[in-house]
């Protein structure tokens, strides 16, 4: 239970924070500042995670990265759905909370898809989370990298907002999605929640996508003697 309920927090704090960071500053796909400040959100915010409950459930808060970690046979069946559940709950307690806050009206961070173009918006959010979940196997796959991991995912989440954001707002994560879009539904703005399911479906196979690459490109450390 402490796996979850660090799951939960760190999912909420991602949306709270970083969603809420695109909402307050009015984050658009035309880059600017505000655009900047968003991508750097959402890094800060694993950086931050990754080091206060990283050694607690791994820091996972994605339902995407814990895909490819249950496919790469780093965690049970029975974590997979606690975490996922977790996940989800905490976005949503997150979406709740800066609903609170801020209202509805700045668009609690949502994600919407790229030129009403589903196909294209998925396109979009499988290579963003096949990029991120490919260095978070990579980075945690050493011992020797742990001391950096948080650092280094949370500068790949960064890099793929810097792109991702003009196209969809950049999801790779289905809770982050999920979360805002379930509390705008419940003001009356209909739009992301209909779309949801693409960044639900995208991030899940651009993690299983990463998962099969890594096993075909890890190799076992060799013993130094």
């Amino acid at each position: 239970m402490k796996k979850y309920l660090a799951e939960f927090i760190g999912t909420l704090v991602l949306v709270l924070f970083a969603c809420g960071t695109a909402a307050v500053t009015g984050c658009t796909a035309a880059p600017d500042v505000a655009y900047l400040l968003t991508a750097l959100a959402f890094g800060l915010v694993i950086v931050a995670m990754a080091y206060s409950i990283g050694n607690v459930s791994g820091c996972h808060i994605n339902p995407a990265v814990s895909f490819a970690m249950l496919l790469s046979r780093k965690m049970s069946s029975k974590d997979f759905v606690g975490y996922v559940a977790a996940q989800f709950l905490g976005a949503t307690i997150g979406a709740a909370i800066l609903m609170g806050l801020i209202g509805t009206g700045k668009g609690l961070g949502a994600n919407g898809l790229f030129e009403g173009d589903v196909l294209k918006s998925l396109a979009v959010e499988v290579i963003l989370t096949f990029v991120f979940v490919l260095a978070i196997l990579g980075v945690t796959s050493r011992e020797k990298y742990a001391a950096k991991a948080g650092i280094v995912i949370g500068l790949t989440l960064t890099l793929v907002h810097i792109l991702g954001i003009y196209f969809t707002g950049t999801s790779v994560n289905p809770a982050r999605s999920f979360g805002p879009a379930l509390m705008l539904s419940l003001s009356g703005v209909s739009e992301p929640l209909n779309a949801v399911w693409v960044f639900i479906v995208a991030p899940l196979i651009g993690g299983a996508l990463a998962a099969g690459v890594w096993s075909v490109l890890d190799t076992p450390e060799k013993l130094t003697v």
